[in-house]
């Protein structure tokens, strides 16, 4: 001891020692405010490296990567064979495709998930929006979205189509297109048309040429059924570089049932309306030299008065009546059953005198409604089906009119 006083040591290390206490509290204070709180496990301790700034696994990327052709705003795309989407590291969950009209484009993702690929051909001249999502191994997603459009066509092609929207006609009746340019790709265009049926039924088109489609069902309508054609012909390549610009859903009603059975030897025709005998005609069918054609064809045009002359189907100038009465048209080449002024009235029922057409008893001007052609007339629909049997000719050709019921169902389909 050296004689100094010891009682303020004690003092200035308590001192020390709380200050030092002080900086402590201060320093856990601080840490617990502005550092990170350690991820804690399901025993309530630490998680491992949670600490050190690196990413929980769950808020990882997604591995799973979108690929969509054509590239996001390419321009003059083709209509088919160009959009697809992909997925690698992942399967796609999600794909739309949609025109700027909102209209969807019907696809299917493949089994794997690694794919997809539309279900019909695009329209033309058209903007689309693709938007797609697919998943990872772990459930993440990962998405794209793009926009493209289509080519605009220079060359393209419609279909004219019977029987017109909105009407009603008989259980004969076809649907039947006409193409304004030959086709080459039948598959494409007839792909791209759907017709069905109310009650359903199962209804196959059938080509006539390259410019003719036809559909119908095995065996006549039903009366009463609503038939719906819808015509996606927008974008469809018909032929090199020619493309459809028709897109259009309509529909029509089949009437009651009315199918007139022509006997070429008996010269008469009996009507029959939902399957019972309405009326027996006395007809003239064709002259030995002119004979009419046998089997089942159906009305396709209806004319009160027309002319008739016979250098238009390759009869030169036997004929040229300007005013032919109550005519209604059974073949493109020039078969009718209409009205007939000038032959004497008993000629119907005993003679035939005509050149291929079925003649019933008229008068001039087609104002007389109580002559059988008149009440013929005024009894059918286009639509209606005519048979002629027992005539010493060849049984009509299907594409010679409206008349595929003259083709056997397994011929047609094939």
């Amino acid at each position: 001891m050296n004689g100094q006083p010891i009682s303020g040591t004690p003092a200035r290390r308590r001192g020390v020692r709380l200050g030092a206490l002080a900086a402590g509290a201060l320093m856990v204070v601080l840490t617990a405010c502005g550092g990170e709180e350690p991820s804690r496990t399901a025993d309530g301790t630490g998680a491992k490296g949670t600490g050190q700034g690196t990413v929980a696994p769950d808020n990882a990327a997604s591995q799973a990567v979108v690929t969509v052709l054509p590239k996001d705003g390419a321009d003059a795309v083709a209509t088919s064979g160009a959009l697809k989407v992909t997925a690698e590291q992942g399967k796609l969950t999600t794909v739309t495709v949609a025109d700027s009209e909102g209209d969807a484009v019907e696809g299917k993702i493949s089994a794997d998930g690694a794919s997809w690929e539309p279900l019909a051909h695009l329209s033309a001249g058209t903007q689309y929006k693709v938007h797609a999502i697919a998943k990872d191994a772990e459930g993440r997603e990962s998405a794209k979205d793009t926009t493209f459009t289509t080519l605009t066509p220079k060359n393209t092609f419609i279909g004219h189509y019977t029987p017109e929207a909105g009407t009603t006609v008989g259980v004969g009746m076809p649907v039947s297109i006409n193409f304004t340019r030959g086709i080459t790709d039948p598959e494409a265009v007839e792909k791209a048309i759907k017709v069905t049926a109310e009650p359903a039924v199962e209804i196959e088109g059938h080509w006539f040429g390259n410019d003719r489609l036809d559909f119908r069902p095995e065996q006549y309508w039903k009366a009463g059924t609503k038939v719906t054609v819808e015509l996606n012909l927008d974008g469809v390549e018909g032929r090199p570089g020619v493309y459809g610009k028709q897109k259009k859903t309509y529909s029509f009603t089949i009437g009651r049932r009315q199918v007139s059975t022509v006997d070429a030897s008996a010269k008469t025709m009996k009507v029959e309306r939902d399957g019972k005998i309405i009326k027996t005609l006395p007809i003239t069918a064709g002259a030995p030299s002119t004979t009419t054609y046998n089997g089942e064809m159906v009305i396709s045009e209806k004319y009160k008065v027309t002319r008739m002359n016979g250098a238009t189907v390759g009869f030169g100038g036997e004929y040229d009546i300007k005013d032919v009465p109550h005519a209604m048209r059974l073949s493109t080449s020039g078969t009718f059953v209409h009205g007939n002024y000038w032959a004497p009235k008993s000629t119907f029922g005993s003679q035939n005198v005509s050149h291929g057409c079925v003649g019933l008893s008229d008068t001039r001007g087609a104002g007389d409604s109580s002559t059988p052609a008149a009440w013929f007339f005024d009894r059918s629909i286009i639509g209606d089906v005519v048979i002629v049997k027992n005539s010493k000719d060849k049984q009509i050709k299907p594409e010679n009119g409206l008349n595929g019921w003259n083709m056997p169902w397994s011929e047609w389909t094939a």
